[in-house]
């Protein structure tokens, strides 16, 4: 099972590293002057799924204000084809609308004040992508369940919510008012959405469940869930009061959810006291079945790992610890705090995503069992690192960089705790960022600077370093005696970059040959904590 994982992430990164950019990926990554005047308001949706005929429909009503004066502006709004739409009849006297390729041009016939408010709504039909392998490569998966009832879900990160939805489709911009999601199923199905259900109706053959999220959501969060589900409920007694707990699981499967999310307390409880309170109380916290692995769709997390502890049944640490504990619902939970409250602006600062939740598992760890562990377990998730491009992708391209983002990029995060050098001070400033950034779009520049000065210590050089380079630190070393000569290599010019040695003795190497007097002429001892690289040579 490593083997097969680590094939994977390498699929992945070749996949990613391949692809050329063009003026689509320009217009779909970029916030073009189509998107830059106007802020999304909410989202008013519809959706029907036909799975024999793997056919949706629906509506989306757009609700908008403008960010600054403008003239007879043209809204970008997002459709990939080969969905298909038509505008509601009565904005064609305020609109008038072209398709071009996977975008939609709707022209305004009147120009726009700042602070004016205003929306359109758009129908849309057709067949949409079919995901290959979901969740990596997105679009809709249209499975069924043992009793051959239909399980729908799509899963878009990748792909883009536009793959179905008509959006605007970038992460810079969430809908700030939240949305109302109206989910359409065959009578013996339920339809479930983000955030809480607010009623459910009945109609000749089929139901209406219609659900709404009260807070911004990334767009490629919004995702409806169809299958023969049943309600499990419960709450959760956290910092900022009760928090209701919500688990849709397939008939089939109500036991072994039972007891697998048992697992949900413990997990919030850990996050709760490293990230501070659930970003999302009023929508609640929700946990849905789906056709395939996972994903950390806000305040309805995907979940498709089996009801099995680790990844698929493995250790993606080698170590064991991995097994003590179920990855999906740790890990996608996680990006409840990051990747979901606290959002990149950019596909390229995916890192803020992936870096902070994969070490979140650590976290998790330290917290539920023990720190010994917790320190274990994160080693041994290097053996998953690549090195094989920069984290951080290209800009305005929808390009994101190495998968690296989530095992060496929770590598990083250990060493610069290791820097810092008080844990108190480390999960203030977790907290603190939590609470600076909350429900807001963010850059990768804006999360260093808040480190470095939270932290006291300037971090740019790390970050320039695990970020934006391949090349980890190589401590070099030769020791005679109780002299221990060292100097870095493979590094950055002037890497700020201080280390532990023999459990307390604290070192600041840099490219030159410096040397120090040890306490004995025992062999060094090195921290495994830093993410560097250890090499004895001959002097």
């Amino acid at each position: 099972m490593k083997n097969i994982i680590r094939i994977l992430f390498l699929l992945i990164s070749a996949v990613a590293m391949a692809q050329p950019f063009t003026r689509m990926d320009s217009l779909k990554g970029s916030d073009t002057v189509f998107r830059n005047f106007w802020d999304v308001r909410k989202y008013e949706l519809t959706v029907e799924v036909n799975s024999d005929r793997k056919f949706i429909c629906g509506k989306n009503k757009i609700s908008f204000e403008i960010t600054k004066d403008i003239q007879n502006p043209v809204f970008q709004i997002d459709l990939q084809q080969p969905m298909q739409f038509k505008p509601e009849d009565s904005d064609y006297t305020k609109f008038t609308f072209e398709r071009d390729g996977d975008f939609i041009w709707v022209k305004s016939k009147k120009p726009y004040r700042k602070g004016d408010r205003d929306y359109f709504t758009l129908h849309y039909s057709g067949h949409p992508v079919i995901a290959k392998n979901a969740p990596w490569e997105g679009g809709w998966v249209f499975s069924e369940d043992k009793n051959r009832n239909p399980f729908i879900s799509v899963a878009q990160e990748s792909i883009g919510t536009s793959v179905w939805l008509p959006v605007k489709d970038i992460w810079n911009d969430e809908p700030d008012e939240g949305i109302i999601m109206q989910i359409t199923t065959p009578k013996h199905l339920t339809g479930i959405g983000n955030g809480k259900l607010i009623s459910k109706m009945h109609e000749k053959d089929k139901n209406i469940f219609v659900w709404e999220v009260k807070n911004p959501i990334n767009t490629y969060s919004i995702v409806p869930n169809i299958g023969n589900y049943v309600h499990i409920k419960d709450t959760f007694s956290g910092e900022k009061g009760i928090l209701s707990l919500e688990y849709w699981v397939l008939s089939e499967h109500v036991e072994l959810a039972k007891k697998q999310f048992t697992q949900v307390k413990p997990m919030l409880e850990a996050f709760e006291y490293w990230f501070g309170p659930y970003p999302f109380y009023e929508d609640g916290f929700k946990m849905v079945e789906t056709p395939f692995l996972g994903m950390e769709h806000q305040s309805n997390i995907a979940y498709g790992n089996g009801y099995q502890n680790g990844y698929l049944g493995s250790d993606l640490s080698g170590t064991g610890i991995g097994l003590k504990w179920d990855f999906i619902l740790v890990h996608e939970s996680g990006h409840e705090w990051f990747g979901n409250s606290i959002t990149a602006k950019d596909k390229a600062d995916m890192w803020i995503h992936e870096a902070f939740t994969s070490y979140s598992e650590t976290l998790f760890t330290e917290h539920y069992l023990d720190k010994i562990s917790a320190e274990k377990y994160l080693q041994g998730t290097r053996q998953n690192i690549l090195n094989d491009s920069p984290i951080i992708g290209q800009y305005g391209v929808r390009n994101t960089g190495s998968t690296d983002m989530y095992f060496k990029g929770a590598s990083m995060l250990h060493t610069i705790r290791q820097i810092m050098d008080n844990d108190h001070k480390f999960r203030q400033m977790l907290r603190k960022m939590n609470e600076e950034f909350y429900h807001k779009t963010v850059t990768s520049i804006e999360i260093e600077k808040f480190i470095s000065e939270f932290s006291g210590f300037d971090f740019s050089g790390v970050f320039e370093q695990y970020l934006r380079t391949i090349k980890i630190p190589v401590f070099e070393y030769s020791q005679k005696g109780n002299i221990l000569e060292f100097r870095y290599s493979q590094v950055i010019k002037n890497l700020n970059l201080p280390l532990k040695i023999n459990g307390t003795q604290l070192i600041k190497p840099s490219e030159t040959w410096q040397s120090v007097t040890l306490e004995s002429s025992k062999e060094v001892k090195f921290d495994p904590n830093y993410y560097v690289h250890y090499l004895k040579v001959n002097r």
